[in-house]
């Protein structure tokens, strides 16, 4: 039987989920891709030694182990961060390997560059886990919507936010308070500016509108307004109207422009958006063929986001066996087809 191995970096929360989901599921996986896919070796700096049950994966401290190891068919960055992560990767695709990331800051703002190199090594670039953690977002606008001129993306991206509006909402808590207890519950991180501010959302939606558009796009090009000014009384008005306050990304496509937010946003109640609760995630993409989709799910997790990843490295352990690599483009578009295109204004909007 063929056997795929899979180099990691980092073992933190999704790193130890993606090993989990690798060993719990071996059989399955097996059964789905007739070859065994196997975690063979670890790089993290930060650990000692690795839970007993993952007795046969050898655990290193330097990454280049991983990347010169001729046998390893794929490697998995799950450090986070723009570096060293971004270095990792072209090292692992400079010497020939495969690559998964669950990394939506890198993605976003270096894609295009990762995305170049592997095209000339002829490897392929897995990101799913980058939007929506366990939500097949990655693969619905690459496969399942091919077919469609994508109208528009909204959606809650965020589960920290979401968590923290739906207290103040059905509490009545104060923002600060709420923000406490999401962090002593590990919902939040102790320095949460990405999160309540908009800007992990944003890192989202930047992805999203490069696949669903075709465009070349960046952080910049995108309006952001987090949730941290948002105090009771806004929720109660909201409340009075049939409204409920949500963090949303949103983008319309205009044709020669597109719009590209994210900022706290009055959702009807009835809406699905609006009852979307939790740590919850939901992206809603509205197609000319198929009009409106809502993918809802689990937005982040050890599990759920293991779950995403490997979903990657089964897709590209499958091309490998069938010698079809690079079968969808990292981006469903061709690269040559990733244009520039105009940003609408948010004056305009108003």
């Amino acid at each position: 039987m063929k056997e795929i191995k899979v180099g990691l970096l980092g073992f933190g929360t999704v790193g130890s989920g993606l090993a989990e989901v690798l060993l719990q599921q071996a059989e399955r996986l097996r059964r789905k891709t007739g070859a065994s896919i196997r975690l063979c070796r670890v790089a993290d700096i930060r650990i000692e030694s690795l839970p007993p049950q993952f007795k046969d994966v050898e655990l290193v401290q330097d990454a280049n182990l991983i990347f010169k190891d001729p046998e390893i068919d794929i490697v998995v960055e799950l450090i986070g961060g723009i570096e060293p992560a971004k270095t990792f990767i072209l090292k692992a695709i400079e010497h020939g390997k495969h690559v998964v990331t669950a990394n939506k800051a890198l993605i976003s703002q270096h894609g295009m560059e990762i995305f170049a190199a592997a095209a000339r090594k002829n490897v392929e670039v897995g990101f799913e886990a980058s939007v929506g953690g366990g939500i097949p977002v990655i693969k619905a606008l690459k496969e399942g919507l091919v077919a469609n001129k994508i109208l528009s993306i909204i959606g809650i991206m965020n589960g920290t936010a979401n968590y923290i509006l739906n207290k103040m909402t059905d509490a009545g808590m104060a923002f600060d308070e709420v923000l406490k207890e999401a962090q002593a519950k590990g919902y939040a991180e102790a320095d949460p500016t990405y999160d309540i501010e908009g800007i992990d959302t944003a890192h989202k939606l930047v992805i999203l509108m490069t696949m669903a558009y075709g465009m070349r796009m960046s952080l910049n090009d995108v309006s952001i307004e987090g949730i941290s000014q948002i105090e009771p009384i806004d929720i109660d008005f909201a409340r009075e109207f049939g409204y409920r306050i949500k963090l949303l990304a949103i983008s319309r496509n205009h044709g020669e422009t597109v719009e590209a937010r994210v900022h706290p946003t009055m959702v009807p109640e009835k809406h699905l958006l609006a009852n979307i609760g939790g740590a919850y995630n939901g992206i809603q993409f509205t197609g000319d063929m198929v009009e409106d989709i809502l993918l809802y799910g689990q937005g982040a997790g050890k599990m759920p986001t293991g779950s995403a990843v490997t979903a990657d490295v089964v897709d590209i352990a499958r091309n490998i066996l069938c010698n079809s690599v690079n079968r969808v483009p990292c981006l469903s578009y061709l690269p040559e087809e990733i244009k520039a295109r105009g940003i609408t204004p948010m004056e305009s909007l108003r």
